[in-house]
């Protein structure tokens, strides 16, 4: 049984509206797989997002999250310091999270909490999905890393030559759970070129990328 007098390691997960919310719904399915509280915030345009890339519905994925959160809900427990997390992480970012988070501007629960994990120096991952960028893309990226974040593309890496799109997801997604100190073991790590077998492209001896966590059927990954 647990001890109610131990915090329980907590993430915040935020999906946004740019393309790309397969990696925040892999990011609730592993966290959940390994008993991690999570808690969730979707913006209006993230919802769009989902119904434009998914078949899934928005409850369906509100349902992998421990605690869900009103994206207008300033008065969330994420929006204060005092309330402990491990770190936050959105995916997808949209550049106008991007922005808000940059300059600090707190209208919604998304640049809220960001803005609360920076100032608490906990761990903020952005995974920005725009391209290409223009001079002002990354300044806001700049201005954001200077505050703390973690700016993550979700940039694939295809030295793991990954067999389908669920591959790349999963990489990316492990990759950013490790940038949030949360790291999981899978197939997918580098262990130095000459470890590497010419045929597959994957560590001898080590297996694919591990099912922590089944994905959920339903993105188009």
């Amino acid at each position: 049984m647990a001890d109610p007098r131990v915090e329980p390691t907590r993430v915040v997960v935020a999906i946004t509206g740019a393309s790309g919310v397969a990696y925040g719904v892999r990011a609730l399915e592993l966290l959940r797989a390994a008993e991690v509280e999570t808690h969730l915030v979707v913006t209006r345009s993230g919802v769009a997002t989902l119904a434009q890339e998914t078949s899934l519905s928005v409850s369906q994925v509100k349902d992998l999250a421990s605690v869900v959160h009103s994206p207008n809900d300033l008065g969330a427990s994420i929006s204060s310091g005092s309330f402990p997390v491990a770190g936050m992480l959105v995916a997808p970012c949209s550049v106008r999270t991007l922005s808000g988070i940059a300059n600090s501007y707190d209208e919604n629960l998304v640049v809220r909490a960001a803005d609360v994990t920076l100032k608490e120096r906990r761990r903020l991952v952005l995974l920005l999905r725009e391209t290409p960028l223009h001079a002002g893309h990354l300044r806001l990226m700049t201005q954001a890393t200077e505050a703390g974040a973690v700016i993550m593309p979700p940039v694939p890496a295809f030295y793991t030559r990954p067999a389908s799109v669920q591959d790349i997801v999963d990489d990316t997604v492990h990759r950013a759970l490790d940038l949030l100190g949360l790291g999981q073991e899978h197939g997918r790590r580098w262990v130095g070129e000459r470890h590497t077998s010419g045929t597959t492209g994957a560590p001898d001896g080590v297996a694919a990328i591990a099912e922590v966590a089944p994905p959920l059927e339903g993105v188009q990954r």
